[in-house]
């Protein structure tokens, strides 16, 4: 994995390899968690999915209007939440293999994972506030 993340408090541009494992991507420049929130593909997935935090694979594609919805309130909640939580979108369109593995009939899908397991599944375009509750309660748990 290698991304490049901007950091929310400063603006400095992180070039992000493999994270160790329990720990958070943080800022070079002034040390802040960075909001992580990266593409991930069926190769990448089984790594994707393993972090300190819990995750979040929003299972989407780009025709997808209910998608184009979901999207910018995830990158809003992994800004809000940097440190806390991994957003990992997964474009079901050139990575068939993985929602099929996890039965994703209908997109969007979002399945949190905590310590690599899924644990939580939302289904369509639900308010932020549904999200954000999910992720406190596997935050919590």
């Amino acid at each position: 994995m290698s991304d490049i993340l901007t950091c929310a408090q400063c603006g400095a541009k992180n070039r992000v390899q493999t994270v160790p494992a329990g720990q958070v991507p943080a800022c070079a420049r002034c040390g802040a968690n960075l909001p992580w929130l990266h593409d991930g593909t069926d190769d990448s997935f089984a790594a994707d999915i393993v972090a300190g935090v819990p995750v979040i694979v929003d299972f989407w594609a780009p025709w997808c209007g209910p998608c184009r919805v979901v999207g910018p309130v995830l990158e809003q909640i992994a800004r809000e939440q940097a440190g806390k939580v991994r957003v990992v979108k997964v474009n079901v369109d050139e990575n068939p293999r993985t929602p099929g593995s996890f039965q994703v009939q209908g997109i969007p899908t979002m399945i949190v994972f905590k310590d690599g397991q899924p644990v939580e599944r939302i289904v369509g375009a639900v308010p932020k506030g549904e999200i954000e509750r999910t992720l406190a309660a596997v935050q919590a748990g």
